[in-house]
């Protein structure tokens, strides 16, 4: 598979429409009155995982041959990809092995060894972490998913594009948390293939966003990884990258970063307005619009909410506004 077309994203719907959840998508009233604007949430976060990532990883894999499946799958993750893989693989009774960078908090490493695969903790970055991995599967054979520069993981994470103009058809902006642009590839992507008039804008946070630094470079460039509320969105975006990188820079029209407190706060806003946990990373885009940082918004906004998978003690000292950001730098 080359370059993702919008038929791929078609197929990828109807390929993982027994494993992935059609996510629901929820007004704001209150973000609505904020910004005077028609808000909807596109609820990721209520995936069976916990994120969008179960979407790509099953796409991925149902597309494999049976001879590459049989040889075991290996991938390197933050948390949230990993736990999708590791999710899909004990269903489809595939053997997995997953990476972690030393980063990952202590409750997405014990998500994903309760689904069963090798879990691995090496490496103090997301690259590090990468060529282990890589040497793990020339030594041993095991095939690569990649957690986002992969054809067939983009075009999985594109379904939200099409499951976002099925539920809200007049939407004009559209707001995705931004990592290392397989979420927001795949979405801006797919709604620029349908309606090339949506404005697509990515979020990250301030530590670390190696997509922005990398937009902004004109090449990708590597960053000092940072702690961060939003852990999900750790990592660089590869020196190798193939295809996010360009796809970002064609099919996004704009990108904001947000600061640790801004991410807190639409964590709270989240538990507090719409009852809803929220990760970090999947609060940027909340954040983002609680804060000002984006403009231009048009009449019906649209704000993925990526992830819920959050730690119960650090969602705890967010909510009670007592969040150490600084031990934590």
């Amino acid at each position: 598979m080359s370059d993702v077309t919008i038929q791929d994203v078609y197929f990828a719907r109807r390929n993982i429409a027994d494993i992935a959840r059609k996510t629901p998508m929820i007004p704001s009233p209150w973000l609505s009155e904020y910004i005077s604007s028609n808000v909807y949430l596109k609820l990721e976060s209520l995936q069976e995982t916990g994120s969008f990532k179960i979407r790509g990883a099953t796409n991925k894999i149902l597309n494999l041959p049976e001879e590459e499946r049989s040889r075991g799958l290996i991938t390197v993750s933050s948390g949230n990809h990993g736990r999708a893989l590791s999710h899909v693989a004990h269903r489809l009774g595939i053997k997995a092995v997953v990476c972690l960078p030393e980063t990952v908090p202590d409750g997405k490493r014990e998500a994903i060894q309760n689904l069963g695969p090798e879990t691995i903790v090496h490496g103090k970055t997301f690259d590090e972490t990468m060529a282990y991995a890589f040497h793990l599967q020339e030594e041993q054979g095991f095939v690569m998913v990649h957690a986002f520069d992969d054809p067939y993981v983009i075009a999985g994470q594109g379904t939200i594009g099409l499951e976002m103009l099925d539920d809200f058809p007049d939407v004009d902006t559209v707001i995705v948390p931004l990592s290392a642009g397989g979420l927001l590839g795949g979405i801006a992507f797919t709604l620029k293939s349908i309606r090339p008039g949506i404005r697509t804008i990515g979020v990250s946070m301030e530590r670390g966003p190696a997509m922005v630094e990398s937009l902004k470079a004109g090449r990708v460039v590597d960053i000092v990884e940072e702690p961060t509320l939003a852990d999900a969105l750790i990592g660089g975006i590869g020196r190798d990258n193939k295809y996010t990188f360009k796809m970002v820079q064609k099919y996004v029209d704009d990108t904001a970063l947000v600061s640790e407190d801004e991410i807190a706060a639409a964590m709270t806003f989240a538990l507090e307005k719409h009852h809803l946990v929220v990760e970090g990373g999947g609060a940027v885009g909340i954040a983002a619009l609680l804060c000002g940082r984006v403009s231009g918004l048009g009449e019906n906004v649209a704000v993925v909410v990526s992830g819920s998978n959050v730690d119960l003690s650090v969602l705890i000292q967010v909510a009670g506004g007592r969040y150490d950001y600084q031990s934590k730098k």
